[in-house]
């Protein structure tokens, strides 16, 4: 009897042992998938995981569709033959400071496909295109890379880039033949140096935390890039791209003469380190 006794207390501590790590399992989504997860493995209340997947291999996350985010697009031509596009997103914001995190609805950011091929991804309203394309895409995704779609639909707007009768003198007006110029500075570049940005990449952290850098039009920028793990950062819209050996900084310079907005990310982690805003 008096063993009977004993027992009891220690099962009932065993048991809100039990409920106590049950309830810190069951906690509010994290912010970042867990080490060794994939990205459709991370926590999040964000709508429906679905088994069928885009055209780019993602899974869909389905949300009824009062609760979806909507995007649309506006593209203008800049003198230099490609699109300055501009997005509207409803429901949504950017978040590049969670990429890879979990699935939260209402947040996220943007891939974009160029004549059906996934370029570069957009973490703001604002991305440059550049010339020969015909076709673009804006697909809208979770942090955890997941497609946001409604009844199985990925969320998404398509525009052609089709000059307009308007937009169409851009390429044939007297103010196109100035572009070769723009090959001048880098020529007559007594100042090689230009601007020097330093960047750093820890784990998934970026420092200083991505912003936009003002550029003119033929200012020379250098970027200085030390990463703690083997990657390549990429210049989208420049196609400018460097290896980046962990520990060691690598240096990408290049002259900013095409308007319009660049994205700077790496390409195995996928974080935007900078934007390059050229006017």
């Amino acid at each position: 009897m008096s063993r009977r006794r004993r027992t009891a207390p220690l099962a009932a501590a065993a048991l809100a042992a039990v409920l106590l790590l049950a309830a810190g399992c069951g906690g509010r989504p994290t912010t970042h998938h867990k080490p060794g997860t994939g990205h459709e493995q991370a926590t999040g209340a964000g709508g429906t995981l679905l088994a069928a997947r885009d055209d780019s291999g993602h899974r869909l996350r389905d949300l009824p569709a009062a609760d979806a985010p909507t995007v649309s697009a506006e593209a203008s031509p800049d003198t230099e033959g490609g699109w300055n596009v501009r997005l509207t997103v409803e429901r949504f914001r950017f978040t590049p400071e969670s990429t890879g995190g979990a699935a939260l609805a209402g947040r996220g950011h943007a891939r974009l496909l160029v004549d059906g091929r996934e370029t570069a991804r957009a973490y703001g309203p604002w991305f440059h295109v550049p010339p020969g394309a015909r076709t673009l895409t804006v697909r809208l995704y979770a942090d955890d890379h997941t497609a946001w779609s409604v009844a199985g639909t990925p969320v998404q707007t398509t525009l052609p880039l089709v000059p307009s009768s308007t937009s169409a003198q851009a390429p044939t007006s007297p103010s196109t033949p100035p572009s070769p110029p723009p090959a001048s500075p880098p020529a007559s570049d007594p100042t090689p140096a230009g601007r020097t940005l330093d960047i750093r990449v820890t784990g998934s952290t970026v420092t200083p935390a991505p912003s936009r850098v003002e550029l003119r039009k033929g200012e020379r920028i250098t970027l200085r890039v030390t990463s703690d793990r083997a990657d390549t950062v990429h210049v989208h819209g420049y196609d400018r791209e460097a290896a980046l050996t962990p520990g060691t900084p690598a240096t990408l310079g290049l002259t900013a003469d095409r308007t319009g907005l660049f994205e700077v990310e790496t390409h195995e982690s996928g974080l935007v380190l900078t934007q390059l805003v050229v006017r």
